[in-house]
Parts: C-alpha cells; structure tokens; sequence
C-alpha cells in the first residue's frame, strides 16, 4: 500500500488526539503484511511519545494490536478502559506537535548537576541522583507491584509464584497512579534535560521489574548485559534509566554496566572480525560494574554502555521502576546491528 494511502495524522476519532488513528493504521497493516515492518521508521519516536502520552506500554500496545485486531472505534474503547482517558494537558502538549508554529521548549534549563556531576558524567556515562524520589512514593510503587502479581514484600515463600504478567524479572504494569507520579518526579525531569540540554523531552510508560533472590529452582533470569538500541555506529546520544524502589547491594540484583564504554565501543566493534556480532561477545570481560543504591535513587545512563541486571544472591528482592525522557527528534540508527 502507498504511504500516501495510510491514514493522516490530523484524521481523529472521540479520543482528540492526534495521529492515533494513523499508529492504528499503520499496526494493522504490519500484521497484515500490507506495510514493511521498517515502512516509515522516521515516525518511530513519534508512535511511541504518542503511547507515552496516552499512558500505554509500547508492548502492551503491540500485544493488544496483534492479537485482537481490532477497528478503531474499539481500539479508542480499549485505551479509555485501560488508561481511564488520557490527560488534558498531556493531550495539547502532543497535539501542538502537528503545528507548524511548535518550536523546542524554549523554558530555562535548570543546571542542577554540578562539575563535579558533569565531568563524572563524561567520564562514566552514567550517574546516581540521590533521592530522587521519596521513600513514600517508591514503597507506593513497590505495593501495587506486589498487589499486581499476589506476592508479599516481606514473606519468601510468595516471591516464586508465577503470574502471566511476568516475563522473567520485567513485570508487565504500566498503569497506576504510583507509577505515573514517580514518572513525573521533578528531579528526575530536571537532569534529564540539563543532560538533553532541552526542555521538550517526554516520560516514558515503562514497566516495573522485580528480581528474587536466586534459588536452586529459580536461577538467574537476566536481562544479562546488552543494548537495546543498535549498535551501528556512531551509536546517537540517548538516556536510559531506572529507580530503586527499594535500597539495594551489590549482590542483590543490582543493576548493572560497563562505566566509560561510550569511550571505548568504537574501537572494540572495529577490532572484532567482520563476521562476528558484537552482542554475542563477552560482554562480561570488558568490566561490568555492579551498581548500589538506595530507594528513590535513580540511575541515567548512556544507551551505547551495556547493561543488564545481575544474580541476586542476597536474602531480599530488588525493586526497580523504569523511567526514561526522550525527545520526540531522539536520533535512530537507520541500520539495526
């Protein structure tokens, strides 16, 4: 099908928002195989920021696209029962994305990190803002995620359990007003964009993870390190991060990376054989670093360092949420490797 046949994004339906109806459009004819899957890839940012606007999972999404192929009437009618209608302001702030007037957030930065922060920053591509979040509001987090799933925080014997809702240490909630609030967190938005160096940058609707100690029956689940962007160079700047929900060691889980490897990725990928796939290398030799923290601390790091989670040999579970601001222009490689 033409990509001029595809639906505008200006076309709504009773939800008001725009290019919803063309990210439906579009879903649909991928899983038809009317639309190559990497078919209009420029617009990969902006389906995305429109699933973080409206308070959606992009897997959640996918998932629910795929599976019930639905038209759009219904499909507007699974976001209001899923997300209970997206937010006013949130809805402007997208929609004056289709203006032609719409500019960068032209709102000061405010420089909250220091030299200090900075000049560790550009050495080790990561960072700890220390609270972050209060103690309240990641034990909030903390309790609708067991309530999701039907463990208790403080008895063992729940922590193994399975619910469908999990995929091995990843937990499939994006909606609750816990999650949405600590999305939301003022420090955390603030050093994103002094690191962005803009102010129009979106949250996004990412998921919870909860990672129990190991067991004979239950052992390491992973995600062992990796990247989740591709890895054909020059890699783009992009932030990734997560918050502890809960304090966490060295050997509880913690997350885990390569420090400065933005430095060093280049050469390493040019070294290998050119038959060879760098993510099937070992990540582990290049000096991961385990990394602790307490509740309401969060971690921002580069996309290009590998990262991963870690075997948690402790006696507690690791609590973690995960929240990342982007721009809607964020920089993609046209080639995934």
């Amino acid at each position: 099908m033409p990509v001029s046949e595809i639906v505008p994004s200006s076309e709504m339906g009773k939800i008001k928002v725009m290019h919803l109806k063309r990210y439906w459009s579009k879903a649909l004819l991928k899983r038809n195989g009317k639309l190559k899957q990497d078919a209009l890839q420029e617009e990969w940012n902006l389906d995305t920021i429109l699933l973080h606007t409206l308070g959606l999972g992009l897997e959640q999404t996918s998932k629910y696209v795929y599976q019930e192929v639905p038209d759009f009437e219904k499909f507007e009618d699974w976001i209001l029962e899923v997300t209970g209608g997206p937010d006013d302001e949130k809805t402007r702030q997208f929609n004056t994305l289709f203006l032609e007037t719409t500019t960068r957030g032209e709102r000061k930065i405010e420089e909250v990190l220091t030299r200090d922060d900075l000049d560790f920053w550009n050495e080790n591509g990561y960072l700890i803002v220390r609270n972050a979040v209060s103690k309240e509001d990641c034990d909030a987090v903390i309790a609708a995620l067991c309530d999701y799933i039907g463990i208790d925080r403080n008895d063992p014997t729940t922590w193994y359990n399975h619910h469908p809702a999990q995929q091995g240490i990843m937990i499939q909630l994006f909606q609750h007003p816990a999650l949405e609030k600590n999305r939301q967190s003022a420090k955390i938005r603030t050093v994103c964009e002094q690191l962005w160096q803009r102010t129009d940058i979106w949250p996004t609707t990412d998921r919870v993870s909860f990672n129990p100690p190991e067991t004979q029956a239950y052992p390491f689940q992973g995600p062992r390190l990796h990247w989740d962007v591709s890895i054909d160079l020059p890699i783009p700047f992009g932030l990734q991060g997560l918050l502890y929900l809960a304090d966490t060691a060295e050997n509880q889980g913690a997350f885990t990376l390569i420090p400065g490897f933005q430095h060093k990725i280049a050469d390493w990928v040019n070294s290998l054989p050119p038959d060879v796939n760098p993510r099937f290398q070992d990540l582990y030799a290049l000096g991961p670093k385990p990394i602790a923290a307490n509740a309401g601390d969060f971690i921002v790091w580069l996309q290009a360092l590998p990262h991963g989670s870690s075997p948690n040999t402790s006696k507690l579970p690791r609590f973690v949420q995960y929240i990342t601001y982007k721009p809607v222009d964020e920089g993609l490689s046209k080639v995934w490797k």
